[in-house]
């Protein structure tokens, strides 16, 4: 029982970080900040990458490696953020970092979903099928996609705003 609750709150602090993470990529790209979103998704992300090496486990998992590289990069884009103030390069390093940082959550959301939704898990019951590759590169072209136009679009005098 304490598991399943467990699960239930770091499924939420997960899709918490995704809907709050695509309202700050949007902000990127309309080249607007809001302080607010911008908190919730950062710590949300981190509690999500957190809370997953929490679960029983036996050997090292991809979603540990994602966990793991999650966490690394959102240790460069929070300092860039709120230490460097998105000064000059920073402000660059924090918008794409942030776009990982949400990327790698909707990663692992597809994976979650293919092994737990039955009609999914039943066209990609290994996930390494056609269906599942081929899910995770739109997804990751999208990001691509996304990535750029944020990139070019959040102005230094958005980065400053607040």
């Amino acid at each position: 029982m304490i598991l399943t609750a467990f699960t239930v709150f770091h499924v939420l602090l997960s899709l918490v970080g995704i809907l709050s993470g695509f309202v700050v990529v949007a902000g990127f790209m309309s080249a607007k900040r809001s302080n607010g979103w911008t908190a919730l998704f950062l710590t949300t992300t981190v509690l999500t990458s957190l809370t997953g090496f929490l679960f029983p486990f036996h050997k090292f998992l991809p979603s540990h490696a994602t966990g793991i590289v999650s966490l690394l990069v959102l240790a460069v884009a929070i300092p860039a953020l709120y230490v460097f103030h998105l000064a000059g390069p920073w402000r660059l390093t924090y918008v794409i970092g942030g776009v990982i940082a949400l990327y790698l959550n909707v990663f692992v959301l597809i994976a979650q979903l293919f092994m737990k939704v039955p009609a999914l898990k039943a066209q990609a019951p290994t996930q390494s099928e056609p269906p599942f590759l081929g899910t995770q590169v739109v997804v990751m072209l999208i990001f691509i996609v996304l990535g750029v136009v944020a990139a070019k679009r959040f102005p230094v005098e958005a980065a400053h705003a607040g």
